[in-house]
């Protein structure tokens, strides 16, 4: 038994020791590397409006007004399906994620191509994505959002449709600031107004997500 128990603190030791060899960003919690929206007055119409949006909370169930605009549906799912893959290796819950992103970024009158690109920016496409400002999941939402137009309950931006939902609806409300200047409003989104590096890594991740089929 003294034996027995001298060779697992043995081990114990060298497992520890192998643990210490590794890089530290493999032994810590992932973060993202991207900035956040700044907190800004908003006008109570804005506020309203804002407010409206998130809360109507039908469900991302797309439907279609010809069998021809539905085929079309499928093909982008089958083509963006294949793509994600890499990051998202569950079939359901690529189909689930990319379903939703489809009908938010229509429900908010958005390029999905470019949604996508920004959500590979910003989060790599992690769920649970936490960046040094305290951005959340995978659109990067500030918590401040939902204190501003939600309820408050910044955890809820861990799930899937209600940060998409935060995302769109305030890309959205930045693309309107701006005036449909989309370089602007990404710059904004991230919080870096004006900067190029942002936005352009934003449009060179939305070219993998361009529906060439």
């Amino acid at each position: 038994m003294v034996r027995a128990g001298r060779g697992i603190a043995l081990d114990r030791r060298k497992s520890l020791q192998r643990l210490s060899l590794l890089p530290a960003a493999l032994l810590l919690p992932q973060h993202s590397r991207a900035g956040g929206q700044l907190e800004e007055p908003l006008i109570d119409s804005v506020r309203t409006a804002l407010s409206s949006a998130i809360a109507n909370s039908a469900p991302p169930v797309p439907t279609f007004a010809s069998t021809e605009t539905r085929l079309v549906y499928l093909r982008w799912l089958s083509a963006m399906s294949d793509r994600l893959y890499p990051r998202k290796k569950d079939f359901t819950e690529r189909i689930d994620f990319l379903q939703t992103v489809w009908y938010e970024t229509r429900r908010a009158g958005l390029d999905t191509s470019l949604v996508l690109g920004l959500i590979q920016v910003e989060s790599a496409f992690r769920k649970f994505a936490v960046s040094s400002v305290g951005a959340r999941g995978y659109m990067q939402v500030m918590p401040f959002w939902t204190r501003v137009i939600g309820d408050g309950d910044a955890g809820k931006l861990f799930h899937m449709q209600t940060n998409l939902r935060f995302g769109c609806v305030i890309l959205r409300h930045y693309l309107d600031r701006e005036r449909g200047d989309v370089y602007m409003a990404l710059g904004r989104y991230n919080g870096s107004r004006g900067k190029p590096q942002y936005p352009n890594a934003v449009f060179s991740a939305q070219r993998k997500w361009l529906n060439t089929a």
